[in-house]
């Protein structure tokens, strides 16, 4: 299996509404987001590629358009819009143009990281 990732960057805030007050996810925060979509493919294309990278463009386009600098809570139309569910969501908008994806991460911090593979 041939596999290739791309990592793709963005700011937003959020709040994890659903969690007990206490909580420091509870209130509004930000993250410089990090995300990394995989590829994979069992033959390489006539180029070589499981896919050319600059087809990944459109991934950036949404990710800009979209969720730089918003509140994920109203992009995701969610109380609780986690990593986790992040992964999914951009898992599952690359699956419809992307049909060689196989999993996404995404990060809040330098040091977690969420995955969604299916």
């Amino acid at each position: 299996m041939f596999r290739i990732t791309k990592e793709f960057h963005f700011s937003a805030s959020h709040q994890l509404a659903a969690l007990p007050a206490s909580h420091p996810c509870a209130r509004l925060h930000g993250h410089n987001y990090r995300v990394v979509v995989e590829l994979a493919a069992t033959a390489l294309d006539t180029h070589g590629f499981v896919r050319d990278y600059h087809d990944l463009a459109i991934f950036k386009e949404h990710i800009d358009t979209h969720f730089d600098h918003r509140h994920l809570n109203d992009v995701l139309h969610s109380d609780c819009p986690t990593a986790e569910q992040l992964a999914k969501y951009f898992y599952d908008w690359c699956k419809e143009r992307l049909p060689e994806i196989a999993a996404v991460r995404v990060s809040e911090t330098p040091k977690t990281w969420a995955e969604y593979r299916p």
